[in-house]
């Protein structure tokens, strides 16, 4: 902790970084202020401040170890599409901190600004490691870069041990073999470009309009339609607000301020007024709240209680949670009866000033006055966490959330409490230490007939099992349950609590840690008529040395008409991505029937890149302005699912060329993919979030296919080849009435005269359900195919009303056959050697964000702390 503070007296890198951003973006934005958040465990410090509003959940920066040994790539998580801001940066301690990984990434503070790219402006990396080099319209190979102009040699090095030789990379088909990587000059004339190489001292621009490849096989290219990234970052919001900034160095220092995470202080603020005698709402209100208290807070927390209606009352002071009898003598001043008015505004009296607490503040009722007390809101210091039930809630009530950092959350009337349930699950502690959280594995509710059963089953996986608890819930008459463990141990109705003051409601809390395996729970409605039985299961981590996997829900408009929402589902097990998983949504509004569509990681449709762990969907079925909630259900089973590597990760330089001489870095390490499988077993979670949508009317009037993203072309005996995956009538749903396929010589002349460019025959060609694989294959007209042909093909999709898809990604067919030549020598060894530069810890706190007056949160964490040969298809040249 001392060596922590006294580095932070030299911030000269930071000083550096923000120089940096300062020229790149030609005087316009640079690093101001940095909010560093410390973990709890950490000593305490009288200089540190309170949190406010900030919390690790919102941090933009997350400073942590990896999961897997080897894992110190930086990288961005980027859910959608071009211009989209990221959601967070991860840098590794060993990143900040192992001055040898500066010759393999360069200077920290250079790479923060490639990542800050990727964060605030939703532009893409300029590299690809999947297609390092490609065929020019020159019938050049070149690699894959921005700009063109950036100067080096293809090289292949070739260790044995710790004896590395190098020499120049040879063909295998039309491009180099395996192995083959780029090796930059050191010292170039390129002023371009800081999303592929700002490693290199020449690069201190962004790739613009003039500079910028086209050609390149990368994700800048396939998500932005071909336009550079400073065109991106010229059409943001930020670029628009903004003015060139006099002088050649920013105008003010970075400023850095150290906050320290507390114990949760959290008020249940809750309304009691008379619309809450309606569908059940107050009874299910106090066995949703009784389920945060006994089962999601978490141990050290502060719990206060206060119910409103024209007036606030007070119910429970903060009391602190030691044991189950703290959480017991909370439940009993939960409320039972409703009645009164609704004034919201009137919390205002109880909150004052709470810097870094916690506010849960949930009402059925509107209150037109809300307004009024907006700014006493946002000067209290709390966050708010808001929970809209019904569909009369206060429009104004998610304001509250937005200038106070909170949750939005939304919960539609059910006879049971499930739903609140959901939107209490997610009130979880936002310290970043996931082995306190209560994690929801469960929630279902159905109606079922007399004397009709639910069977079924949630699977408990090792990373999980502590605090298990069990909770069903019955609109009308106490139905007859059990519950089976893996191991045939049955707990059947006097193993459960039935609450004196809620006997609609029963839990069973499993002793220790819950056996591993799938858990199974038979509930039979012996009423006489139809009624409502819902389940929810929670626990929490089975350890603190082994992170759980998580699972996150969101909902987003896109940023391009007809601006349709997207449903994205972030699977994880510490920031790995989890493959394989099966992810269904469920989507519900008041007054609506609910909708229910699978999500994918299939890199097609909304998902925006394969294998990134995200799995993604388009919400078709809108009805209209009004808040919509979301469940996300995730399943795993051993045989098919697995954990991934992260897909945008920092440039791993291979090396450089300083005065003719090669040299190389170490070759970046991987993981074998046996190492990675055998740390994910079966697994259940479930997720909720909520979005409010205003402005539908353009999502009512039917929408087209979605844009066909993974186009391939390639040349095969003469015929050109072309696959893609088929997109839906409506975006990813359902299928098209037919395709128009253009081609051309010239890329952005196929891109900008689509209508103007060469037809391809695909009348007889039908498309297929979404998600279906089409193929076609043709002859063009009028080109002969040979050594140097260059064939550009894009597409859309037309559904049965005429609507037209966006033009796809701009596919290309080569045909090359590279020169021949003698086979070359080895070049000279080249050993790699680390760099004994001294470690300056200023780097792990003082990850500097924040552009001109915008503030980055920095959370600096770490797993101690928290608890304690590629295959090529030839002649194809793809993305």
């Amino acid at each position: 902790m001392s060596v922590l503070k006294s580095s932070m007296k030299d911030t000269i890198l930071w000083l550096d970084a923000s120089n940096y951003l300062f020229e790149a973006t030609k005087h316009r934005f640079f690093f101001k202020s940095v909010k560093i958040i410390l973990p709890k465990t950490w000593k305490k410090n009288s200089t540190y401040s309170r949190l406010k509003t900030e919390s690790y959940n919102k941090a933009d920066i997350i400073i942590a170890d990896p999961y897997l040994k080897y894992g110190d790539d930086p990288y961005t998580l980027q859910y959608g599409g071009c211009a989209m801001k990221g959601r967070y940066i991860h840098f590794t301690p060993n990143f900040l901190l192992d001055s040898s990984l500066l010759k393999v990434y360069g200077d920290r503070g250079r790479v923060f600004v490639h990542e800050w790219a990727h964060l605030r402006w939703g532009v893409f990396d300029e590299y690809n490691y999947n297609a390092p080099f490609y065929v020019s319209e020159n019938a050049r190979v070149e690699a894959t870069r921005c700009s063109a102009g950036v100067t080096g040699k293809p090289i292949l090095q070739n260790c044995i041990g710790n004896q590395c030789a190098t020499r120049e990379c040879q063909y295998d088909g039309q491009l180099y073999e395996a192995g083959c990587v780029f090796v930059p000059d050191l010292n170039q004339n390129s002023k371009n470009s800081i999303m592929y190489m700002q490693y290199l001292p020449s690069v201190v621009e962004f790739c613009d309009k003039n500079t910028h490849n086209y050609e390149a096989p990368n994700m800048q290219n396939k998500m932005c339609n071909y336009k550079s990234t400073w065109e991106v970052i010229m059409e943001s919001d930020d670029f628009r607000n903004s003015s060139v900034v006099t002088g050649l160095a920013p105008p003010f220092e970075t400023t850095f301020q150290l906050l320290q995470t507390q114990d949760r202080a959290v008020s249940l603020v809750l309304d009691v007024s008379g619309s809450m005698l309606s569908y059940n709402r107050i009874t299910n209100l106090r066995t949703a709240a009784e389920v945060f208290l006994i089962q999601i807070i978490e141990v050290g927390s502060r719990v206060g209680i206060v119910t409103f209606e024209s007036t606030a009352y007070e119910k429970s002071p903060l009391i602190q949670i030691t044991s189950i009898a703290t959480r017991q003598r909370l439940v009993q001043n939960l409320p039972t009866t409703a009645g009164g008015g609704t004034n919201i505004c009137i919390i205002t009296t109880a909150i004052g000033t709470t810097y870094g607490s916690e506010i849960v503040l949930l009402t059925d009722g509107e209150d037109s006055s809300m307004s009024v007390c907006r700014e006493k809101v946002r000067e209290s210091g709390a966050i708010i966490h808001t929970i809209a039930l019904g569909p009369l809630a206060a429009r104004e009530l998610e304001e509250f959330s937005n200038i106070t950092g909170g949750l939005q959350l939304y919960a539609v009337d059910v006879d049971v409490p499930s739903k609140l349930v959901e939107a209490f699950s997610e009130i979880t502690t936002g310290s970043g230490d996931i082995s306190e959280q209560s994690i929801q594995l469960e929630s279902k509710d159905q109606e079922v007939n007399s004397l009709g059963w639910i069977n079924n089953s949630v699977t408990i996986d090792k990373t999980v099992g502590n605090d298990t608890f069990f909770v069903f819930s019955w609109s009308r008459t106490q139905p007859f349950f059990f519950v089976r463990d893996p191991k045939g141990k049955e707990y059947g109705s006097s193993d459960f609590t039935v609450d004196s003051s809620n006997l609609k409601t029963a839990r069973l809390s499993i002793n220790g840690t819950a056996e591993v395996g799938d858990w199974h729970y038979y509930i039979q409605n012996v009423d006489t008529i139809v009624q409502t039985l819902s389940v929810t299961v929670t626990s929490r981590a089975a350890s603190s040395d082994v992170s759980p996997v998580i699972l996150q829900a969101y909902m987003e408009r896109t940023n391009t008409a007809p601006y349709p929402v997207v449903v994205y589902a972030e699977v994880s097990q510490n920031f790995l991505p989890v493959l394989g998983a099966t992810v269904i949504a469920t989507i519900e509004k008041d007054n609506a029937a609910a909708v229910t569509l699978p999500l994918f990681d299939s890199g097609t449709g909304a998902d925006m890149t394969k294998n990134d762990g995200i799995y993604s969907g388009y919400f078709t079925s809108v009805s209209g302005d009004g808040r919509y909630s979301l469940k996300v259900s995730a399943q795993g089973r051993n045989q098919t699912v697995r954990l991934g590597r992260r897909q945008n990760r920092a440039l791993y330089v291979p090396g450089y060329i300083e005065n003719g001489k090669i040299q190389m870095n170490a070759p970046r390490p991987e993981l074998a993919d046996e190492e990675i499988l055998a740390n994910l077993e079966s697994f259940s979670r479930t997720s909720t979030s909520s979005i409010k949508l205003d402005n539908t009317g353009s999502l009512l009037q039917g929408l087209p296919p979605c844009k066909i993203t993974d186009l391939d072309a390639y040349i095969e005996n003469e015929t050109i080849v072309l696959t893609w995956t088929a997109p839906g009538g409506d975006l990813d749903s359902g299928k098209a009435d037919h395709y128009i396929i253009k081609s051309g010589a010239d890329l952005l002349s196929l891109r900008d005269e689509f209508d103007n460019a060469t037809s391809v025959d695909s009348f007889h060609l039908i498309p297929q359900e979404a998600g279906s694989t089409e193929t076609l294959k043709f002859k063009p007209e009028n080109l002969i195919i040979e050594n140097g042909t260059i064939i550009y093909i894009a597409m859309r999709a037309v559904d049965d009303t005429n609507l037209t898809s966006d033009t796809s990604n701009i596919a290309k067919a080569t045909w090359f056959i590279p020169p021949k030549v003698s086979v070359p020598t080895d070049d000279e060894d080249n050993t790699s050697d680390g760099v004994g530069d001294g470690i300056n810890i200023t780097l792990i706190v003082a990850v500097v964000a924040g552009c001109v007056v915008l503030v980055c949160i920095i959370v600096s964490s770490t797993v101690c702390i928290l608890q304690n040969q590629k295959k090529r298809r030839d002649p194809a040249i793809r993305m």
